[in-house]
C-alpha cells in the first residue's frame, strides 16, 4: 500500500508544481500591457497603465522581463528614452565593494549584484 501511494505521489508531483508556477491570464495580460505602454514612449499612456493595473514600481520593475530583456533594457531598445528615464531609479544596480585599507589590483574588486 505504501509503495502504491509513493508511486502515485511521484507521478502526480510534476502536475502540482507546474500549476503553482504558472502565471494567471490576468497577470499575463497586465504585464503585456505594461510592456506595450513602456515601449510606446508616451508617459501619459504609461502612467495611465500603471494606475489602471495598480502596479507597484519597486516590486515589478526590477523583476519584469519583456522579450528576454529587463524592462529598462527593453524600453531603451524600443527607443523609449522617456520611459527608460522614468523607470531608471527602480532598475537593479551594481554595488562595488572595495577595501580602502588594503591595496588591491583592479582585477580583485568584488562586485555584488542585488
Amino acid at each position: 500500500m505504501k509503495k502504491l501511494l509513493s508511486i502515485a505521489v511521484i507521478a502526480l508531483a510534476p502536475f502540482a508544481f507546474s500549476t503553482q508556477a504558472a502565471m494567471t491570464p490576468h497577470m499575463e495580460k497586465t504585464l503585456i500591457a505594461v510592456c506595450k505602454a513602456g515601449a510606446s514612449n508616451n508617459l501619459v499612456k504609461f502612467n495611465g497603465t500603471m494606475k489602471e493595473y495598480r502596479i507597484n514600481k519597486q516590486r515589478v520593475f526590477p523583476r519584469l522581463v519583456c522579450n528576454a530583456q529587463s524592462f529598462h533594457q527593453f524600453a531603451l531598445s524600443q527607443g523609449a528614452d522617456r520611459t527608460a528615464r522614468k523607470i531608471a531609479p527602480y532598475a537593479t544596480g551594481t554595488v562595488t565593494i572595495k577595501d580602502i585599507a588594503m591595496i588591491y589590483g583592479e582585477d580583485q574588486i568584488l562586485a555584488v549584484n542585488y
